[in-house]
């Protein structure tokens, strides 16, 4: 019997020389997710996204967000697994009081075994953000 991937959690902050009214659309959107997270992201009528990474594709649903603070993305379940124990990526926006310096703390639960490559894939996706909004 095969043995199941056990999911890990991956945290990480990246600080981001925007405001969060400016970053908040690149996150819970469709249309700027996919100017730097995914190669295309799109939203069907019955709001599940489609994110595709080089012709593969991955749908989750927007599992919790509140404005200018977090977007949670569910993806739906693939394996029997994956129904008990989903995988999700959150995106949270915060500013550091004292210093007024913005920052994108992300969570990714998933079975990435490789957290040194996962941080790596992060700090790439990060790049392109801070490029997309000149931060």
């Amino acid at each position: 019997m095969a043995t199941a991937t056990k999911k890990k959690l991956f945290n990480a902050d990246f600080e981001i020389h925007a405001s969060i009214k400016m970053l908040y659309p690149y996150i819970d959107s469709a249309s700027g997710l996919s100017e730097w997270f995914a190669d295309d992201v799109t939203i069907s009528p019955e709001k599940v996204f489609t994110f595709t990474w080089e012709n593969e594709s991955h749908k989750a649903m927007l599992a919790a967000h509140r404005t200018n603070h977090y977007a949670k993305f569910q993806y739906l379940p693939e394996t029997k697994e994956d129904e008990k124990d989903p995988s999700y990526f959150e995106l949270r926006l915060e500013v550091n009081e004292l210093t007024q310096t913005t920052f994108l703390k992300v969570s990714d639960y998933s079975d990435f075994d490789d957290m040194e490559e996962l941080q790596d894939l992060w700090e790439g996706l990060v790049e392109n953000l801070k490029k997309v909004v000149g931060g």
